[in-house]
């Protein structure tokens, strides 16, 4: 079996995309206005189980790819 790079997997850049944009939106609220801040933490909030069902979507795809292999 092939050895594939973390660089490489889908999952793993959709997991970076989500922590810097998680991060980035976080220290927007620090510094933001209280009624905004409560806004932008909604949204994480609402994302987070977006990513993390896409991310258990494409393992389960690549096991089942996997497996048919």
């Amino acid at each position: 079996m092939q050895k594939v790079s973390i660089f490489k997997s889908r999952k793993f850049w959709i997991a970076i995309a989500d922590v810097i944009f998680s991060t980035a939106i976080y220290f927007v609220t620090k510094y933001a206005a209280p009624d905004l801040a409560k806004d932008l933490l909604w949204v994480i909030g609402a994302y987070q189980p977006v990513i993390v069902a896409l991310i258990g979507s494409i393992a389960y795809e690549d096991g089942k790819a996997i497996e048919n292999a």
